[in-house]
């Protein structure tokens, strides 16, 4: 099992990955980073667990939007996108669950 270290605001957490994963997982976390500190510009500093939180639904209801957009089109490309958005999904509840354990 390989590892990454990733910063979200301002700290460094090292998150199991599989081999060849580590790039993908610091450029999603900075993605997330940037949302977080983006959600705290609007909301406020509120701690550190409620934005990541907040932030973590925020990319749930786009994901659940993105796969209600697919289920209305039809076709094997859609039955593909349709998994690798499940896929997704999961990933994400994985590192949101890594990361919450980690505060």
């Amino acid at each position: 099992m390989a590892k990454a270290d990733i910063v979200i605001r301002g700290k460094t957490f090292s998150i199991a990955c599989a081999p060849g994963q580590e790039h993908r997982l610091v450029t999603l976390s900075r993605e997330l980073d940037a949302r977080v500190d983006g959600i705290a510009g609007a909301v406020g500093d509120i701690g550190d667990q409620r934005l990541l939180l907040i932030a973590a639904l925020s990319l749930l209801d786009e994901l659940s939007a993105a796969q209600h957009s697919i289920e209305t089109v039809s076709g094997p490309d859609i039955d593909r996108a349709s998994r690798a958005l499940e896929t997704a999904s999961e990933r994400i509840l994985a590192l949101a669950g890594r990361i919450e354990t980690e505060l």
